[in-house]
């Protein structure tokens, strides 16, 4: 089984009471269940006071907020379960995070987590591709392998174009053109060619409009009272630095591949699109942008749905206004 990752993936050290936010703050830390039967026969105090905070919901256990924060957080940044027990002590989504694992039977992806503030800058500041090692193991994939191909192949193609390209934008807005291609060809109805063969159609495309796209991401679900703000304050100039075409990079490593669950390429490809120009036109320092970004939007499945749903209803979201945009 092949096992890819990015160049910078073994980079990742967790900066614990040095990191300018924490995966300890505004999240409810979903707790899986081998690990919430540990903490709920722990003995001591940190049993005692693990039981008083884990909440059984309907989605099953979780590590209630106080204060803005998880409980266990300590205020040198650490984790208090980690301190005392060690790392092979945490749940599970604490143990992993902000490392991705994507397993599609025959071969798996890792990446890490924009939502992350190490992870981000690492992300945001690397510009190579996947690396590749062998290990034991893998399954038979339960998708349609010449699906597969054709999303594999189409990704790369994309990325290499992006990469290659001096324009971002007019980069990315040739890269929305391929995917009705490839999306065609996903349908049976058509062959998908090259990113660059669209280029020509990229110029007739004006006019689009930035505040809708502000006003659908301000009806999701809000994380932080900074989110919000900055959305309040309204879009700014976009400054096409490199930052974002690595967020590009980032988002279509991360979800291209996707499309396989449902064969729906395009409305990922739009998220990826959308999500540059909101970091974009958010302004500030675009990693620090792009992790708040990932917070609010990434880390909730409910707003990635509403986005992917949006990709086909809101006019935020039609291929005249991102393309216009991107002119």
């Amino acid at each position: 089984m092949e096992v890819f990752f990015p160049s910078y993936y073994h980079s990742f050290r967790c900066i614990a009471g040095d990191c300018p936010d924490s995966c300890c703050k505004e999240w409810a830390v979903d707790v899986d269940p081998e690990a919430a039967a540990r903490y709920r026969i722990l003995e001591g105090t940190l049993g005692d006071r693990l039981r008083q905070v884990l909440e059984d919901t309907e989605d099953g256990t979780v590590m209630t907020i106080e204060n803005g924060r998880c409980p266990m957080w300590r205020q040198d940044g650490l984790c208090q379960i980690q301190a005392q027990l060690g790392h092979d002590a945490l749940c599970k989504t604490c143990r992993d995070f902000p490392r991705l694992r994507h397993d599609y039977g025959d071969f798996v992806e890792m990446g890490l987590e924009l939502s992350c503030p190490e992870a981000a800058r690492l992300i945001l500041s690397h510009s190579g591709g996947l690396l590749v090692q062998a290990q034991p193991g893998g399954t038979e994939p339960e998708y349609d392998r010449q699906d597969m191909f054709l999303l594999r192949n189409s990704r790369k193609k994309a990325l290499d174009f992006l990469q290659m390209h001096n324009s971002i934008p007019h980069a990315l807005a040739a890269i929305l053109l391929y995917a009705h291609d490839v999306q065609a060809e996903l349908d049976g109805i058509g062959i998908a060619t090259c990113p660059e063969d669209c280029l020509d159609e990229v110029s007739g495309f004006t006019g689009g409009d930035i505040q809708p796209l502000f006003d659908f991401f301000r009806k999701l679900e809000i994380l932080t009272d900074t989110w919000s703000q900055r959305l309040d304050e309204g879009p700014k100039p976009i400054c096409w630095q490199e930052p974002l075409r690595q967020l590009a990079r980032y988002m279509i490593e991360r979800y291209w591949l996707q499309a396989i669950s449902d064969l729906d390429l395009l409305c990922r490809v739009k998220l990826c699109i959308a999500a540059c120009l909101m970091v974009g036109s958010l302004g500030g320092d675009p990693i620090a942008t792009a992790q708040l970004f990932s917070k609010e939007i990434e880390n909730d499945p409910d707003n990635i749905e509403a986005i992917l749903d949006g990709a086909y209803t809101s006019p935020a979201l039609t291929d005249a206004n991102l393309l216009g945009l991107l002119q």
